[in-house]
């Protein structure tokens, strides 16, 4: 098959999507699929015949990616190098190549990717392309969004709410947690314990978008479960070896303990599982997605929200998940194509 990996964009998750990008670019060649690897928002610059060979083209496009730094991007940066940020969101030849391959594999993360934007357009334009919806994209990008959907499916869920920038901050109890709505590898994710450390938190919030959510602190343990085709995977246990699992924890290789199957009971594991399924169809979720949780001292569990584009770089979660059933990182790129595939067969 002719496939497009999509990777890159101007969120502050692009470092970890060019990874992602990279690792499902190589993977696909080893199945003997003609992939090209292309940044979203910066594209590439050819000649009409070099677009036209472009799946025949032997160059190594994943050159130059390097791993992910400790520190997210200045997406700044990234958006002063398109010689034409006027004419649009997708870098130059991006649309045109996305629309001569069968199926285009998102290895995007955060705005402008995860948030149902770009299904929308592609789904317009007739282009295939792997993972959910653009309703259900969306649905799943909005953290305020997802809480009031949890609560109405009665998938438990700490207790929260969204505020705009300019609106007053509701009394809370502390310890509790702000975050952007619209985040991701908990980038904009802070912890305070007091009312000084709350107006700092969501001061800072503030910085990357005008809506965060305030919720509930859940002491506990923290697992996550990803979800193919509605059926959930074995769990994995995350534990920080320092800190909470920010940014630098997901990222940086030995910084974080990540263990799969989770050594808790099966009765835990089973309720866990059946939780985020539940979120899974509560969300309205297509082909995967990976939920994640908080169990506290008591097992009482809580879904914090539905990842529908998770990470696929050499320290993600969903890998390891699928290794644990006997399914090899190259078999899961496939497999996650197919199922993506039969999405479109099943609407004809």
């Amino acid at each position: 098959m002719k496939i497009v990996v999509l990777a890159g964009g101007t969120s502050t998750e692009r470092d970890v999507s060019l990874v992602s990008g990279t690792g499902v670019y190589k993977a696909l060649k080893k199945k003997g699929h003609q992939v090209v690897l292309l940044d979203v928002y910066l594209g590439i610059d050819l000649t009409d015949a070099e677009k036209e060979g472009i799946f025949s083209d032997p160059r190594d496009f994943s050159e130059g990616i390097k791993p992910v730094s400790v520190i997210n991007p200045d997406v700044s940066e990234i958006i002063a190098q398109r010689k034409d940020p006027e004419v649009g969101f997708f870098g130059p030849n991006v649309l045109d190549i996305c629309r001569m391959a069968d199926i285009v594999f998102l290895a995007l993360h955060g705005m402008n990717g995860e948030d149902g934007r770009i299904q929308a357009t592609f789904d317009l334009l007739n282009i295939k392309y792997t993972g959910t919806d653009y309703v259900s994209s969306t649905l799943a990008m909005d953290k305020a969004l997802t809480k009031d959907i949890f609560v109405q499916a009665k998938v438990p869920t700490p207790f929260g709410f969204g505020i705009k920038k300019g609106e007053s901050i509701p009394d809370v109890s502390f310890p509790c947690v702000v975050k952007t709505s619209h985040g991701g590898s908990s980038v904009g994710v802070y912890l305070a314990n007091n009312k000084e450390e709350l107006d700092a938190a969501v001061k800072e919030a503030y910085t990357f978008e005008k809506e965060i959510v305030i919720e509930q602190f859940i002491k506990g343990r923290e697992f996550t479960d990803v979800v193919i085709d509605g059926k959930a995977y074995p769990i994995v246990q995350i534990a920080p070896k320092e800190g909470f699992y920010d940014y630098k924890n997901k990222y940086q290789a030995g910084s974080t303990e990540e263990i799969c199957p989770a050594p808790i009971s099966e009765e835990l594991t089973k309720r866990i599982q059946k939780i985020a399924e539940d979120a899974y169809k509560a969300l309205r979720l297509k082909v995967y997605a990976r939920m994640d949780f908080m169990v506290d001292e008591n097992d009482q569990i809580y879904c914090l929200e539905a990842n529908t584009l998770p990470g696929m770089t050499p320290t993600s979660l969903i890998p390891q998940e699928a290794a644990a059933v006997g399914i090899c990182y190259e078999d899961l790129c496939q497999m996650l194509i197919e199922l993506s595939l039969a999405k479109y067969e099943s609407r004809s």
